[in-house]
This record gives C-alpha cells, structure tokens and sequence, in this order.
C-alpha cells in the first residue's frame, strides 16, 4: 500500500513511521510512506497557503488551490488512492473502516492547519472522518492515528493469523477481556484461576463473559 500525507509539517511523522510495526511494515515492503510538502504548491513568492474567511471571523482557512494541487500530484502518483479529509465534521472513525481503508491500494492523507480549509476542496475528497470530539491544531495526528490503525490490519504486518480479530472493537463496539502473564501473583492481586486450569472450554466462556 503507498500511504501519500499532505502537510505542512511533513517532520512530524518519521518518529511515528519510523517505529514499531509501522516500520517493519516499511521494511517488508508492505506499505510505502511518502510526504507531500504543501507549501510547495503555495502561491506567489511567499508560498501562501491560507488566507481570511468569507463573512469575517477569527484564524486563517487553507486555500482551495494548493491544497487541490497537491491532491492532484499525488493523484498522479496513484491514481486509484483513497482521498481522506481528518475532520471535525466527519463521520466517526472507528476499526471496520479501518479494516475497509486497509484493502485500498493506497491512500492519500490531507492534514488540515489553522482554522481549517475552504469548504470546495471536499469535491476531491473520498472519506472526510472525524476520530472524536474535540479538537485539534492539526490533522496530523489524526493521520497518524488512521495510518496505524490501518497499516497494522495489513495482511503480514503483525505476527498471529488471528490478532487483529480477537481485539478490542473488531465489531466496532466490543472491548477485548482482560490479559493476564507472569507472575502469578503481583502485590497480592492474583491471575483468575480458570486462567491456570489448562481448561480451554471454561477459558473460552470466560473470555467470552468478560467481554463488554
């Protein structure tokens, strides 16, 4: 999968990336990551990007221009990819979309800045999702977000067959059971006992009970 992300902060993503499963993903050849600068579709000599809001009111929105202009660019690098809006005004993001973004062929991540954008880039936006309420200075970390939980959903990224079905929200609304490892004992709070009884039954409707 190539992962393309549009921002203005383009140094804030290898420490994330970089790291962990994202990057053996990388090293396996799994997933590509690749940054476009949107400051280098800026216009005039000061490489603008935003500008005043329509009807007055307070911080800066992103231009339609470049913002369209660098989604064209990487449009041309992959021209079946995903386009992706973070935004407050987006439905909910949560694992079976995830786990749908994770069989695209690609994906291209616009990371929105200041006050937000100018409301016709959408026309080239394929999904427009929102990961709470509350807001955020950037889209950035929300990127982050949807790149991890996609990229590890990627057939070959995590070590069992099962790990990314037997998890928290795999239907969207269930949390995992409780986990338990050695020692036994830990400041006096023992693991359950039907955890060590060797009876993979009783452990199963346990796990199952557990659930919520």
């Amino acid at each position: 999968m190539k992962i393309q992300i549009i921002t203005l902060f383009p140094e804030m993503f290898p420490a994330v990336l970089e790291t962990s499963m994202l990057w053996k993903a990388k090293d396996k050849g799994l997933v590509e990551y690749n940054y476009i600068n949107l400051r280098d579709f800026g216009l005039g000599r000061r490489k603008t990007v935003d500008d005043t809001p329509y009807g007055g009111g307070d911080g800066m929105l992103l231009k339609p221009e470049p913002v369209v202009a660098a989604i064209e660019r990487a449009k041309q690098n992959d021209p079946e990819a995903l386009v992706i809006l973070p935004t407050p005004r987006g439905q909910r993001y949560v694992q079976s979309e995830a786990k749908a973004l994770s069989k695209a062929t690609g994906l291209i991540i616009v990371c929105p800045r200041y006050e937000g954008y100018d409301e016709r880039i959408t026309k080239w936006i394929d999904k427009q999702y929102s990961i709470g309420n509350y807001v955020l200075t950037g889209g950035e970390l929300p990127a982050m977000i949807i790149i991890d939980s996609v990229v590890r959903l990627i057939p070959g990224v995590l070590g069992g067959e099962t790990s990314a079905e037997i998890e928290s929200f795999a239907d969207d609304k269930t949390i995992e059971y409780p986990q338990y490892t050695r020692p036994e004992e830990f400041k006096g709070m023992k693991v359950p006992e039907v955890l060590l009884s060797g009876d993979h039954a009783k452990i199963e409707a346990w796990r199952k009970n557990q659930q919520s």
